[in-house]
């Protein structure tokens, strides 16, 4: 299959740390121009010079998307310095654990705004601009297992997933006519600067030994459905949401 993004320009989100940042070096590789979008802009520079070092182009775009008046003006900025958005990666999110009966209302709203608010709001201007251009475009939100089971501790994170999965199919529906494919990546519990110390926790390491194949994915994993959703061959492929999990659903 070919997924040469030569030609195409990626948005984003989330792209300072984690599954974000390894994302963006990713579409890079296949081609793409990426605008890497973030709340820290210390971190968007160490992105930045990490993919020129590769002689790859992107640019730089501070956003906070639970912040909505500044979702626009991020495009306008992307779009000014590399054209116009093909591909969206709808990756910021976070995750407060807990039992519901200790968790505060502020944290129920902090990852609803992250995790479910934003990038529908993030979505929905990729998709304005996706339709007026006329040429169709990806839309690739990031879920989780937790879009469609249960995970302990993580209830308003599971609630927000789930609710993405399901935005995830109303736009695929509404956008279809526009070849706007929309589609959901959901992966497994990956490592990242959010959960090491979990994970390397004696609590995290029981957690890990109860995955059927005893070990955490990595994020590399995710790259093949990546591309082949940011790619023409996902022409067909629209309202999706695709387990790139380990098993760990199972």
């Amino acid at each position: 299959m070919d997924f040469d993004l030569k030609g195409r320009t990626a948005f984003v989100t989330g792209a300072t740390s984690g599954l974000g940042r390894h994302f963006a070096h990713v579409l890079v590789r296949a081609g793409a121009s990426v605008a890497i979008a973030g709340r820290r802009a210390e971190r968007l520079a160490e992105v930045k010079s990490e993919i020129e070092a590769k002689n790859g182009r992107c640019a730089p775009v501070v956003l906070d998307v639970t912040d909505a008046a500044r979702i626009a003006p991020a495009f306008d900025e992307a779009e000014q310095a590399l054209g116009a958005i093909d591909i969206l990666v709808n990756n910021a999110g976070v995750g407060i654990g807990g039992l519901v009966t200790e968790q505060s209302v502020e944290d129920f709203d902090a990852v609803m705004n992250t995790n479910l608010r934003g990038p529908y709001l993030v979505a929905c201007e990729a998709g304005r601009r996706m339709i007026a251009r006329g040429k169709g475009g990806r839309v690739i939100n990031i879920g989780s297992i937790g879009s469609f089971r249960v995970l302990p501790g993580l209830t308003a994170y599971c609630v927000s997933k789930a609710a993405l999965g399901m935005m995830t199919q109303c736009l695929a529906r509404e956008w279809a006519r526009h070849d706007i494919t929309v589609n959901a990546i959901c992966p497994g519990y990956i490592e990242t600067e959010l959960n090491r110390e979990w994970f390397q926790s004696e609590k995290g390491q029981a957690q890990i030994r109860s995955f059927l194949k005893r070990r955490l994915q990595k994020e590399s994993d995710l790259d093949g459905m990546l591309l082949l959703l940011a790619s023409e061959q996902s022409r067909a492929t629209t309202g999706a949401l695709l387990a790139v999990d380990d098993g760990q659903s199972l």
